[in-house]
């Protein structure tokens, strides 16, 4: 793919850069001669001598990770090139083969005309601002390199790489407890599809008894079925249906790069991200009782309520992997979750997989029941709204007014990430996006599905007013 020129000059700022990674529109904030920047500022900001590059399915890919993989050679890095992969498999390579760090060319879930860049520093340990990230810009931005003396040479290690990430994937679930099941699973033509074949076909030969029902399985940059993004409501009739039509015990679908998996049970309803983090929270803590488990501000009453009662220890973080990945280092956490489906794993050197929560929903199905049956009781006791976006012209102003409505009324207010308002039956969180210009609403109540429904009303009304 030939990615878009803008022909208006720019500014010396690059505003791909975000919070905790690279995101931008093509031609406008990310092209070519920008991933070429990033890559050499990458290798010099961290002194890097060899570097994991991987990258997503998107047709702009390819070109962006060949600039990105120039930049760092020219500076002297050698570049171990995973080729086509998810963002997770990048993180396992930074660490399987001891390199100084790590990038997958991907925009995720984000519209067609944007890419980006997710990145690791060595051991898989996260970048933002403070770690590294905001040198990277700096030096990127001020776009005077130094040819080193002698190139970096790129090396193919894909089959490699995935050998051992799949092994190590394998791990997270007992081969033995497994039951014979029949799963769905939906790529959205996204980059999971292969990846998903080799965990599969190793499974098989651990003599897992599981069945599969692929759809929209191969790879395709041009996604024709849309952007893989089943947090999106109208994006998960087709996974439902397919669940329902195959008599699948469960489904899955993932996000472009696969760092995100979904859920849909026997009956083709959605499972809401905070309460698989429950589940998986719940399973960890059998595990190792007392254990620490992370968590995000949006929705957290179900997975407080689960951890206390089964012994550990609730630790909230900041919303976005970068600050997750810290704190689960910062708290040795066994596990970590967010409610937009991010699943951490302090045995995946801390970092989020989308392959591994799967595993553990087909042993918690096969030990205790239907997916339907395990989130019942949950959902009952802890109903959400599931989250809300809203685009506004002054979103400043918006949550302002939302902020001033409930601020008199709350019995505590958090405002480490948004605001998060503690109202006693009910609480909302809003906050604003660190990759898209949205705000996101997100409204819980202890039992109460009413008070649910009102509060989304009103804060709707507030924000649009």
């Amino acid at each position: 793919m030939s990615i878009p020129v803008d022909k208006e000059p720019k500014d010396d700022q690059l505003t791909c850069f975000k919070a905790y990674d690279i995101r931008g529109r093509l031609g406008i904030d990310l092209d070519a001669a920008i991933a070429y920047r990033i890559g050499h500022a990458f290798a010099a900001a961290l002194g890097a001598r060899r570097i994991v590059l991987g990258r997503d399915v998107r047709q702009s890919s390819l070109e962006l990770a060949a600039q990105v993989a120039q930049g760092l050679m020219d500076a002297g890095c050698d570049v171990l090139d995973l080729g086509l992969s998810g963002t997770e498999e990048m993180y396992f390579a930074t660490t399987h083969f001891d390199a100084d760090g790590g990038i997958c060319v991907t925009a995720s879930h984000n519209p067609m005309d944007y890419n980006g860049m997710k990145m690791v520093r060595a051991g898989s340990a996260p970048l933002d601002a403070q770690s590294g990230l905001a040198a990277i810009q700096a030096l990127a931005e001020a776009d005077a390199f130094e040819l080193a003396s002698v190139k970096g040479q790129r090396q193919d290690v894909a089959v490699a790489a995935r050998a051992a990430y799949v092994d190590r994937v394998v791990t997270f679930t007992d081969v033995a407890k497994l039951k014979p099941l029949k799963i769905l699973v939906n790529a959205g033509h996204g980059t999971a599809g292969p990846t998903f074949d080799a965990i599969a076909a190793k499974l098989k030969e651990l003599g897992a008894p599981l069945q599969f029902e692929t759809m929209f399985h191969a790879p395709d940059g041009s996604f024709p079925q849309g952007i893989p993004n089943p947090l999106l409501f109208e994006n998960r009739p087709a996974t439902a249906d397919a669940v329902r039509a195959h008599g699948a015990d469960f489904g899955v679908a993932w996000d472009g790069d696969f760092d995100r998996c979904f859920f849909f049970d026997h009956e083709g309803d959605f499972i809401d991200g905070e309460y698989v983090v429950g589940l998986l929270a719940e399973a960890f803590l059998d595990k190792e009782s007392g254990a620490k488990i992370i968590h995000d501000p949006r929705v957290i009453w179900n997975t407080q309520d689960i951890v206390a009662a089964a012994g550990g220890q609730a630790v909230q973080s900041r919303t976005g992997h970068a600050f997750i990945k810290q704190s689960m280092r910062d708290e040795n956490a066994i596990y970590g979750g967010e409610m937009s489906a991010h699943h951490y794993f302090r045995d995946f050197m801390f970092c989020d997989s989308g392959m591994i929560p799967w595993l553990l929903i087909a042993e918690l199905v096969s030990t205790r029941g239907p997916l339907r049956d395990l989130v019942a009781a949950r959902k009952a006791a802890f109903p959400s709204s599931g989250e809300i976006n809203f685009t506004l012209a002054d979103p400043e102003a918006a949550t302002a007014k939302v902020l001033s409505a409930y601020r008199d009324q709350a019995k505590a207010i958090d405002e480490s990430d948004g605001w998060g308002f503690d109202l006693g039956d009910w609480r909302f969180n809003l906050r604003r996006s660190n990759t898209e210009p949205v705000v996101r609403l997100n409204v819980e109540s202890r039992g109460d599905t009413s008070l649910v429904d009102a509060g989304v009303a009103q804060i709707t009304a507030l924000l649009k007013d």
